[in-house]
């Protein structure tokens, strides 16, 4: 399962963006997809996971201004973000693997991309 994140940017504080996750492989539709970040000198940490059939997610902090959604004919994961603060920005993976909070239950990674929300 190869896996592509894209969609990052310079965002003042209040703002959206919406982050895109393209999976590829012939199995990728069997796993769930989460995403990551990692703000500078912190550890990465959940944010968001999507179920293959649907179920999500969130980290209290992304409740209610942070959606997940998976367009299966695309065999794409969106993370819609608004109302963005300063503490949001990071480089934010996604990654494939099962239902959960814990990176170590996701086995497949792509390379992150980066938000920066300006305050």
């Amino acid at each position: 399962v190869q896996l592509q994140a894209s969609g990052g940017g310079l965002v003042q504080a209040g703002g959206s963006l919406r982050l895109s996750c393209a999976a590829s492989g012939r199995t990728s539709s069997n796993y769930a997809i989460g995403w990551f970040r990692q703000a500078p000198g912190k550890d990465r940490e959940f944010v968001a996971v999507i179920s293959r059939y649907g179920s999500s997610a969130y980290v209290d902090s992304v409740k209610g201004r942070f959606t997940i959604s998976r367009d299966s004919a695309r065999n794409t994961v969106y993370l819609q973000m608004s109302s963005l603060k300063p503490e949001d920005t990071a480089v934010y993976y996604c990654a494939a693997g099962l239902m959960s909070t814990y990176q170590k239950d996701y086995n497949y990674w792509g390379r992150g991309t980066l938000v920066t929300v300006s305050s």
